[in-house]
């Protein structure tokens, strides 16, 4: 097992990086708020405890899979949120540029589905090492569903209470362009990160392709013998019954 596959480790420049992101969503909810926005505020609240998903993981994690979803997943949803609250909510509130759903969505996708393929990878993996290709359809498949959700949640804050987030309207397609307009950035953003993900970790390109690529054949070896040794058994207990 390698120094990124142990549960809770997290690199010194990770770390660092973490504590700069959550810093900066905390100074741009205190602007908020002594610019009068209490609910930008709130948002840089929740958004700095959902930064802490993957610290959740290890602390209330106990010794199930959980904690060793790979480190990399955190650093790309502190970014995501990082980008998508403080530069994202601004453009929104204070400037005409209505645009930046197209980057939310897109990368929203792109984490969803390689945050998935690593949990399905760990789900396996105590019961062998489980193909790319499941793996890749795992990911795009969880992405596209988190996708769902997410439109189900606008479509309900839409009709309960009165807001605006699909751009609905009873006399026009608005809303249904905007909706569908979503799902189609999200999954090309699903698609790039399972065909990413799936090749950074089966050693296609990345700095450490080699070690991956001799660590996946001594695996397909290993899983060989175990596959030839199983077989003179049962072809011996076949023999023995006969």
């Amino acid at each position: 097992m390698t120094e990124t596959q142990l549960p809770g480790y997290l690199p010194r420049r990770h770390q660092i990086l973490w504590l700069v992101l959550r810093a900066g969503i905390m100074l741009w909810g205190i602007y908020g708020l002594f610019h009068g926005s209490v609910v930008e505020f709130l948002e840089a609240i929740f958004a700095i405890l959902f930064t802490h998903l993957w610290d959740f993981f290890q602390v209330f994690g106990g010794r199930s899979f959980i904690t060793r979803v790979d480190y990399l997943s955190g650093t790309m949803l502190n970014l995501f949120i990082f980008v998508g609250v403080v530069v994202g909510t601004t453009l929104n509130n204070r400037t005409d540029f209505h645009g930046f759903d197209i980057v939310t969505h897109f990368f929203a996708g792109f984490i969803a589905a390689w945050f998935a393929y690593d949990f399905a990878v760990i789900i396996q993996g105590r019961h062998g090492r489980l193909s790319p290709a499941l793996a890749s359809l795992f990911a795009l498949c969880f992405s596209l569903g988190i996708s769902v959700g997410w439109e189900i949640y606008e479509f309900t804050m839409d009709r309960l209470y009165g807001m605006h987030l699909q751009c609905s309207t009873p006399t026009s397609e608005a809303g249904l362009l905007d909706t569908m307009g979503d799902f189609i950035i999200s999954a090309a953003g699903a698609l790039a990160g399972m065909f990413l993900v799936a090749f950074y970790r089966n050693g296609k390109f990345g700095k450490n392709k080699k070690q991956i690529r001799e660590r996946i054949a001594r695996e397909k070896r290993e899983n060989e013998i175990k596959q030839q040794l199983w077989e003179a058994y049962v072809h011996e207990q076949d023999h023995h019954h006969n």
